[in-house]
């Protein structure tokens, strides 16, 4: 199996998945980052911080961080990695709020599935918190948008 870049490193030769063996790899720092949004009106934006459920931004940031610890249970081909810093930003913004995550790991293999895990799972909680009082929010535009360590080098999500 191959994709534009090479094999798939989660495939073995005959196309089963399976879990990479990372022992080789030398422990680095590594840090990833990611973000989306939940598209939500006017109305319901400015009740965020006074919803029934109660603050929505700070319930959004505790799920998004317990998800990135959990990663490995909910990702069957992901490691387990001892997290060294989770952040969450939620923040209003146009027609909706943004989430941003930062994950900081020093391990063998990277931190981009905590980053995003931990985004999407904030947004997820978000919703959760609003959908008494506004049906139609989506969660949008889940991606990687940077990450350092590791032998390949930076990478930076082009604006």
């Amino acid at each position: 199996m191959t994709s534009q870049q090479g094999s798939f490193s989660h495939l073995d030769a005959q196309g089963s998945a399976h879990m990479v063996d990372v022992s080789e790899k030398p422990v680095t720092r590594r840090v990833a980052e990611a973000s989306c949004r939940v598209l939500l009106s006017a109305q319901t934006l400015v009740r965020l911080a006074n919803l029934p459920k109660g603050d929505a931004f700070a319930v959004s940031r505790l799920a998004g961080i317990q998800a990135a610890k959990r990663t490995s249970e909910l990702i069957p081909l992901a490691h387990p990695l001892p997290l060294d810093q989770v952040e969450i930003d939620v923040q209003p913004a146009a027609g909706g709020v943004e989430i941003r995550s930062r994950v900081v790991v020093t391990a063998r293999t990277g931190a981009e599935m905590e980053a995003l895990l931990a985004c999407s799972t904030a947004a997820l909680a978000l919703y959760d918190m609003v959908k008494a009082i506004e049906r139609g929010a989506v969660v949008t535009d889940l991606r990687l948008e940077a990450k350092s360590g590791g032998q390949r080098g930076p990478y930076r999500r082009s604006p």
